[in-house]
C-alpha cells in the first residue's frame, strides 16, 4: 500500500518562501507521477503542479509559473514544492497525490493523497 506524507507548511507573509516535501513509500514503483494540489476552504481542490518520478518533467498550473518549482529525489522518494513570492491567494492546504497516468492535472488522475498541510499567506 502506497503511503503519501506530506510536511513543511506553514505561516509566512505575502512575498515569502516555504518549501513543501512530500515522502511517498511502499508501492511507489507504480506511480508515474507525483503532483501538487491545493484546497482553500469552500473551494474545490485545485492543480498546482506535477512531475514524473522518471524524467523528472514538470508540468506547473498558470496561477504558479514562475513562483513555484516541482523537483524530486528518487533516492530518498521525496518530491518537493519550492513555493515563492508567495501571495495571500496562495493560502490553501497543499495535498500530495501519486497518479499512475500523464498528464495528471486532474484530480481524477490521482489514486493516492496524503493527509495535507495548511500554508497560510497573511497580507
Amino acid at each position: 500500500q502506497r503511503q503519501l506524507v506530506e510536511s513543511g507548511g506553514g505561516l509566512v507573509q505575502a512575498g515569502g518562501s516555504l518549501r513543501l516535501s512530500c515522502v511517498a513509500s511502499g508501492r511507489t514503483f507504480s506511480s508515474y507521477a507525483l503532483g501538487w494540489f491545493r484546497q482553500a476552504p469552500g473551494k474545490e481542490r485545485e492543480f498546482v503542479a506535477t512531475i514524473t518520478w522518471t524524467s523528472g518533467v514538470p508540468v506547473y498550473a498558470d496561477s504558479v509559473k514562475g513562483r513555484f518549482t516541482i523537483s524530486r529525489d528518487n533516492a530518498k522518494n521525496t518530491v518537493y514544492l519550492q513555493m515563492n513570492s508567495l501571495k495571500p491567494e496562495d493560502t490553501a492546504v497543499y495535498y500530495c497525490g501519486a497518479s499512475g497516468k500523464w498528464p495528471a492535472v486532474v484530480v481524477g488522475s490521482y489514486n493516492s493523497w496524503g493527509q495535507g498541510t495548511q500554508v497560510t499567506v497573511s497580507s
